[in-house]
């Protein structure tokens, strides 16, 4: 059936439909990154963000697609993750904005509701690349400006403008040679296309999707998980009852992340849901790591620890009860401090050692997990601050911190572009509080830029950049976010990585080693770097990070 105009209703079918492509494809979307490293990726960021703003509309009747877009909107707008999702956030906010006065619209309008949202989108980043998402969806809106006509059925446009979208993405490598050196197309224009095609679909009648069910099954819902392998002798049985934050609520990727970060520690464990808060039982010999893991995701209402070493005739499983949801208020500290600062970090030596420089407020997240604007703004609501200062140590981050900046309104928030843990941890070292905030920014950016950021990680596919082979399970050196070696043994890599950085003119390094690092080799890797670089103070770090074995910061 072909549709002439396009309500609120049927904007909500088709961005579902959007989503749900999307969520079935963004493993593939993950794999056109330019760097093959295990990072939190594109398709990810994308998927989670869309996702955001689709739990707002889920069950949403209104035939005025200006008010369904608006909340699709802003619902991805908190959701937003990586530069990837900010962009793409961007481009449903102006999309919305282009509705705006209009009940429904055709395909005249709705080709000018894109550029609406495709002029959002360049808004958000401050040097738009071309070769990105950005091109992908601004020569796609071009070609249905020039095209699109009242007689056109939004079924034909969606159709044309995933032509011009995928013919704008196959150029791509053209237009940045990073791409075109790694064998890939732009990745976000990849997941913006999924969208769209997703979107299409429900046009011509294959929906993806239940429309009247919650991605995670619906409001109640028990999750049972089998035990842990190995039994824990008697120990503890530690039970919780957490109210999720927002951004965890109603999201069954985020209870996966709590299943999969306690399983290994004991077993007999079991998840009772009743909205947005959770019930966890668990039998361990280490109920505080537990209980750190479950308050990473909301807060406490009530929790138990009972010794089963004592009383070791306890039961292993607690009876299901119905849950009353009580009013969490976030108690801010009475007095207000002139500055309050907050730092991205993951991993739980990073995390006490951005503690102990100061930082008022960790955002959980990193290369892996990338955290939303409404991971930021849960952060600064913790704060009584007139300034709050925020170090996003990610590249991928920045964008997303901004954004929470630029919605928050109850004090100043000043974000220092630090791309990496290493710039983080330096302008840390050096931050002076007693200072004029226009002061501490420059004296930030100053220590920023004197900073070495070298890692190591692991490839996950075959490439070849910047004249680098690759092979997938080989280590990677990055040094200021070029790779400069790729070697079977992750020592050779460390090496080679010294050597092409310029420690020979830096007076210190700090080596900040991650889970899967052994304490033999960091040892070795010491002594290499003392015999080699005298000039160098060095200082050794567990920071227990994921995905990167080593954090070398050098200046």
């Amino acid at each position: 059936m072909h549709v002439k105009r396009m309500n609120g209703n049927l904007f909500r079918i088709l961005a579902i439909n959007g989503c749900e492509n999307l969520r079935l494809n963004y493993e593939v979307v993950d794999q056109l990154n330019v760097f093959p490293v295990p990072d939190g990726d594109t398709g990810t960021n994308m998927k989670m963000t869309i996702e955001g703003g689709i739990q707002e509309i889920i069950n949403v009747q209104d035939k005025n697609i200006f008010e369904v877009s608006k909340k699709l909107a802003r619902g991805m707008l908190m959701g937003a993750r990586g530069n990837s999702g900010v962009i793409l956030s961007q481009l449903f906010r102006g999309l919305s904005k282009g509705f705006e006065g209009c009940v429904s619209v055709d395909a005249i309008g709705l080709a000018k509701a894109f550029d609406k949202g495709v002029k959002e989108a360049y808004k958000a980043v401050m040097k738009p690349v071309e070769g990105t998402i950005l091109t992908v969806v601004r020569e796609g809106t071009e070609k249905m400006l020039a095209i699109s006509s009242s007689r056109m059925s939004i079924n034909e446009f969606f159709k044309e403008f995933i032509l011009g979208l995928r013919e704008s993405l196959q150029n791509t490598p053209e237009l940045l040679p990073q791409l075109k050196e790694a064998g890939v197309v732009d990745s976000g224009g990849a997941g913006l296309i999924y969208i769209i095609d997703g979107m299409s679909k429900a046009l011509e009648g294959e929906v993806l999707t239940s429309f009247n069910v919650d991605y995670t099954g619906g409001n109640e819902k028990q999750k049972f998980a089998g035990e842990a392998q190995g039994d824990v002798e008697f120990g503890y049985c530690t039970e919780f009852i957490l109210k999720l934050s927002d951004e965890n609520n109603n999201t069954e990727f985020n209870e996966k992340i709590i299943y999969e970060l306690i399983e290994p520690l004991g077993n007999s464990i079991v998840f009772v849901r009743d909205e947005d808060v959770v019930k966890v039982h668990i039998h361990t010999l280490k109920p505080g790591d537990v209980l750190n893991i479950g308050q990473q995701f909301g807060e406490f209402l009530k929790l138990k620890i009972e010794n089963m070493t004592v009383q070791h005739n306890e039961t292993h499983d607690i009876e299901e009860e119905k849950i009353e949801p009580q009013p969490v208020i976030v108690k801010k500290p009475e007095e207000r401090k002139k500055y309050a600062v907050v730092a991205v970090a993951s991993g739980e030596g990073l995390v006490e050692l951005f503690k102990e420089l100061g930082t008022d407020y960790i955002v959980s997240g990193g290369q892996t997990m990338n955290p939303s604007t409404e991971d930021f703004i849960k952060g600064f609501d913790t704060l009584n601050a007139e300034n709050i200062i925020v170090f996003p140590n990610n590249k991928n981050i920045v964008l997303a911190a901004k954004q929470a900046a630029k919605i928050y309104d109850e004090c100043n928030v000043c974000v220092i572009e630090s791309k990496s843990i290493a710039a983080g941890y330096a302008a840390l070292g050096m931050l002076d509080l007693s200072c004029e905030l226009d002061e501490i920014v420059e004296d930030m950016n100053k220590v920023i830029s004197r900073v070495t950021s070298c890692q190591v990680t692991y490839a996950v596919r075959d490439t070849e950049i910047d004249g680098v082979k690759i092979k997938k399970d080989d280590f990677i050196g990055i040094c200021n976010g070029k790779i400069v070696t790729c070697r079977h043994h992750r020592t050779n890599t460390l090496k080679d990585l010294m050597k092409s950085s310029d420690a020979s003119d830096k007076d210190s390094l700090a080596i900040i080693y991650g889970v899967d690092a052994p304490k033999r080799e960091v040892t070795e890797f010491q002594k290499f770097v003392e015999k080699t670089f005298p000039n160098l103070d060095v200082e050794v770090i567990e920071g227990k990070q994921d995905v990167y074995s080593y954090i070398l910061v050098l200046e």
